[in-house]
């Protein structure tokens, strides 16, 4: 995107907010960036240059813009639509990896040399794994020093940086201000009190239609791990050096995000999960504006545009919980899951009750007796060899899965069908374009359109519709009455 220097400059003449993240906007004469839709008046075009990343700007001494703050922008769709290394590489960098392993831990888990993986990101980004996680330390730092009252001191090392010289100095360098200053800029009611308690706005493209995205949380909620209450999704959080537990509640213009955290060093990988949870980086014009050219999905676009699709913050419950729902009701599945969550879940305390337990880690669940799973024997082995995989290391479902080597995997294990691999790539591995023609709602929503019925044939027509067809299982999902459709009341 940044290479088409022409679209740059009209996105950022016409203040188009659809292009934030996807391009930040650089100007030699004040050396400061930002992002598209910043409301001052726009730079001549030949003082502009853009660059892909906030970190390719910082790489290059540009400061953040105080007026439109680039960096809390929304992140590029880019990384979370495709399932190349780069891609891969940010979704992990983006989940902390490179402050806690460091780019060696970041090649070993993608299985490339230190060298690739950099000279790709260079090309690509124009800012190294080391860069780019520096740029979200410093976006950590600033959220941290404008919505808490903890000294600098805690704020520094709960951002992740090594020590408090190398926080007050990148501070300064990316926002043209110290710390005490972004403090002093924050509006005076913002600061909390409560210890661990952080309460922050999570930006998206418009639009977002929250029907269909909150519904399938909340109808299919495991007690104990989440629930709805007053409006707001909440549900708990396994993280690299805690727990926590998060309130999402959509609002018109941002979702508000209440997270209680046990260390704040889990709070960038906290944000991006739940980003990625309700897929908030997602293009929803582009991927409405391919679904709407078929014009029998036309209707279900204009009806309620916006849809999102529902992920999850932990990849290996949700193949669980997909193995759990084989054949069963969405009631039946969430009272297996409750369950084991119950008897095997690590118990967590709730401030405001409700939520009692993390979902069951893999290796937890590999030591359950498989008589004592209430379900039927083909299913129990399913589950009991899904879990054995997981827990030994020789299947592994995350952010940085090569999402044809994960389908190839599961569908080597008994009782994996297609149904079962895609509902897992569409909401644990967030492949865009996974696709259901088996499954009985997608079959009775495209003979009620006029749609081709069988599986074969509506892949067939599907064709049209990627890489969205995800997006697509979405709409058509829709038409029916079920709770994961409507936002609870």
């Amino acid at each position: 995107m940044h290479t088409d220097r022409d679209h740059c400059v009209r996105a950022v003449q016409s203040k188009d907010a659809r292009f934030d993240g996807w391009f930040f906007t650089a100007v030699l004469t004040t050396r400061i960036y930002c992002r598209p839709s910043c409301p001052v008046v726009p730079p001549k075009p030949e003082n502009m240059t853009f660059h892909p990343s906030a970190a390719a700007c910082q790489q290059a001494g540009f400061r953040a813009c105080k007026r439109c703050r680039p960096d809390t922008s929304p992140g590029s769709p880019e990384w979370n639509q495709r399932a190349d290394l780069v891609a891969r590489a940010m979704r992990l960098i983006a989940d902390g990896t490179v402050d806690r392993e460091g780019v060696p831990g970041l090649a070993a888990r993608l299985g490339y040399s230190t060298r690739q993986i950099e000279r790709q990101l260079l090309a690509e980004l124009g800012a190294g794994p080391l860069a780019l996680a520096r740029a979200q330390r410093a976006q950590t730092a600033r959220l941290l020093i404008e919505t808490t009252r903890l000294p600098m001191a805690d704020i520094a090392f709960a951002a992740g940086f090594a020590s408090i010289r190398t926080f007050n100095d990148t501070v300064r360098e990316v926002f043209a201000l110290t710390p005490t200053d972004l403090r002093a800029r924050a509006p005076r009611n913002s600061p909390q009190n409560t210890p661990g308690v952080l309460t922050l706005r999570l930006p998206f493209r418009a639009p977002l239609n929250p029907d269909n995205l909150f519904g399938h949380l909340a109808a299919t909620a495991v007690p104990g791990v989440e629930e709805w209450r007053d409006g707001a999704y909440r549900r708990t959080l396994r993280l690299p050096y805690g727990h926590g537990i998060v309130a999402l509640r959509p609002e018109p213009d941002h979702i508000a995000c209440r997270l209680t955290l046990g260390d704040l060093r889990d709070l960038p990988v906290a944000i991006s999960r739940c980003r990625r949870m309700l897929d908030l980086d997602a293009d929803p014009v582009a991927v409405d504006d391919q679904l709407r050219a078929d014009p029998l999905l036309a209707p279900l676009v204009d009806k309620a545009p916006g849809r999102r699709v529902p992920r999850t913050v932990d990849e290996a419950e949700f193949a669980v919980r997909a193995v759990l729902g084989q054949q069963v009701s969405t009631a039946a599945a969430r009272t297996h899951a409750a369950r084991l969550v119950t008897a095997y879940g690590d118990p967590v305390e709730d401030p405001e009750g409700g939520l009692t337990h993390l979902f069951p880690t893999p290796e937890a669940l590999a030591a359950v007796d498989p008589e004592s799973l209430a379900m039927p024997r083909t299913r129990r082995t399913t589950l009991t060899t899904l879990v054995g995989q997981l827990a030994s290391g020789d299947l592994h479902l995350g952010v940085e899965s090569d999402w044809a080597e994960a389908r190839a995997r599961l569908l080597a294990l008994p009782g994996f069908g297609p149904w079962t691999v895609d509902v897992i790539a569409m909401r644990a591995l967030g492949d865009p374009d996974a696709f259901l023609p088996t499954d009985l709602g997608i079959r009775r929503a495209a003979q009620e359109l006029g749609l081709p019925s069988t599986p074969a044939a509506l892949t067939a027509r599907a064709a049209a519709w990627r890489p969205w067809r995800a997006y697509a299982v979405q709409y058509l999902w829709a038409t029916d009455s079920h709770p994961i459709n409507f936002l609870p009341v």
